[in-house]
């Protein structure tokens, strides 16, 4: 009985949230709140069950796995993110102990720990508001995500440390890992797209990883980030990743409803988040100033901060190990900071149109490699470099017309780049792109890349940039294919239907050639 419930509660607080334009998960934590608040009243159990806490167990591992699955070293080796990552978080811890131990009257211990929890930004809101608003491969969004990756790996440092458990010697097999990868690419290779694959990572992030490193001596959590990160170059990852993101958002649920149902919060929690809620700004503009002084743009340093200005579910996965007792106030700080963070990334780009010219004052003279202004001299640009961009390409190279390529994909531009390629990074749903555009000798423009808001942006900025030229693209559907010409494409491929339309003339073509009477 108590499922339904779970269930009920936290669908009807979640949706609440969600059409207030808050996170759900703000929902999920105010449902476990209300469920314990309900059975005080009514003086009934509402504590949590074994299934429950199996259920957020298995949530905190697929988040893990899949922050694994995202581990690519080439993305991280950056000194913006790991400068930037690893300073935020000392400067942060810093500033927020003394604060912790004024206000709380904790030991100096207990104040480090919440410090670290606090020096945390959330990866799941971060995740869902640049996903929201197209901007996870923008070179802002790229950063953002980097550092947060950073932070998880320190969490997971501070949960083995501060856990205090001794590995048995048998965890020396770790560090032979690797050597599992070909058999787990195999496994990848021959499992297809369906329930096999979303078993594979349930086997690679619950079992492997969860309860392999536990039979050792390892934090779990570890485990399923190390089989995550095994998978992280394999060109099916963003596949598996999708194809668990649902499952681990539902068992996230039972993580956040398992918190709130702990307890209702005190007036010492309350205190710990209105404090919190106070140093949240400070957190933002240290964010700002370190991505400045790694030469990022105001803007970039701007959207980025905004960005990763709340506090984290990591923060409770830390404390659900080494702080229990904290864990609601440490819940009510996230749900409260999501409150304010959420609304402002929404209208981040109004707010920096504001202010814009006094952030700007605080840019450095030099600027970070990706974020030079772009010059084209180039007579044809292809967006989106896939199978149908490249295909494009070629045939455009062969008929002796300069062309280049541009891909908002670092790993699909390196692969190009290695077969002779002229092809670049880029983001064409990046407004710095065209703000900074300088292409003097361009005359056409291929769109082909897969996402349609990218092609609707590229023609719509193109043409406000006044270029007269001739832009074409290709689209799936119909409806897809007449915004992108409305935004001032010249002429829109409708790719499967003139496919076949095609293949039809070929075979009409065949037909009348049969049909023509031979001559002697």
């Amino acid at each position: 009985m108590i499922e339904a419930v779970w269930i009920t509660f936290a669908f009807a607080l979640g949706l609440g949230a969600k059409k207030t334009g808050l996170p759900p998960l703000v929902g999920y934590l105010a449902a476990g709140f209300a469920i314990a608040g309900a059975g005080s009243y009514l003086q009934v159990t509402t504590e949590s069950t074994q299934a429950l806490d199996h259920l957020a167990h298995l949530g905190v591992l697929l988040l893990l796995f899949s922050v694994g699955l995202k581990l690519k070293l080439k993305s991280l080796v950056k000194p913006e993110v790991i400068g930037g990552g690893l300073l935020h978080f000392t400067v942060a811890c810093i500033v927020f102990m003394p604060g912790i131990v004024f206000f709380l009257d904790v030991t100096w211990y207990t104040a480090i720990l919440l410090a670290v929890a606090l020096s945390f930004s959330s990866t799941v809101l971060a995740a869902k508001v640049l996903e929201g608003k197209r901007e996870l491969r923008a070179f802002h969004g790229r950063v953002a995500i980097g550092i947060l990756i950073i932070q998880d790996l320190i969490a997971l440092l501070v949960m083995s440390i501060a856990s205090g458990t001794t590995p048995s010697p048998w965890a020396l097999l770790v560090f032979l890992l690797p050597l599992l990868r070909p058999v787990i690419y195999k496994l990848m290779d021959t499992s297809g797209h369906e329930e096999l694959l979303v078993l594979l990572g349930l086997l690679l992030a619950v079992v492997l990883g969860g309860y392999g490193f536990e039979a050792v001596g390892l934090s779990s959590e570890l485990g399923a980030l190390a089989f995550g990160a095994l998978l992280a170059n394999h060109s099916r990852a963003h596949e598996l990743s999708k194809s668990l993101w649902s499952i681990k958002e539902v068992f996230l649920v039972g993580f956040f409803l398992n918190i709130g149902i702990g307890g209702l919060p005190s007036s010492e929690a309350w205190l710990f988040a209105g404090v919190a809620l106070l140093a949240l700004p400070l957190k933002g503009l240290l964010f700002y100033f370190l991505l400045v002084l790694f030469k990022l743009r105001a803007r970039s340093s701007f959207l980025a901060s905004l960005s990763l200005t709340n506090y984290s579910e990591f923060g409770l996965i830390v404390a659900s190990v080494v702080l229990p007792e904290w864990l609601t106030a440490l819940a009510l700080t996230v749900a409260l900071s999501f409150i304010v963070s959420a609304p402002l990334n929404r209208v981040a780009h109004g707010l920096y149109e504001k202010l814009g010219s006094h952030l700007i004052k605080f840019e450095r003279s030099c600027y970070h490699p990706d974020e030079q202004p772009l010059s084209i001299n180039e007579e044809v640009l292809v967006i989106g470099m896939g199978r149908t961009g490249t295909a494009a390409y070629k045939h455009l190279v062969e008929k002796n017309l300069t062309v280049i390529g541009l891909d908002s994909d670092p790993d699909k531009v390196e692969k190009h780049q290695k077969a002779g390629l002229n092809v670049i990074f880029s983001d064409a749903e990046d407004q710095m792109l065209w703000k900074h555009l300088d292409a003097p000798n361009l005359k056409s423009v291929i769109l082909a890349a897969n996402d349609v808001e990218a092609k609707v942006m590229a023609a719509k900025n193109l043409r406000k940039r006044d270029f007269k030229g001739v832009i074409i693209a290709h689209s799936l559907y119909k409806d897809h294919a007449d915004q992108i010409t409305a935004a001032g494409a010249d002429y829109t491929h409708l790719t499967f239907s003139e496919t076949g339309i095609g293949l039809a003339e070929h075979l009409i073509s065949k037909r009348e050639e049969a049909c023509e009477p031979t001559t002697s």
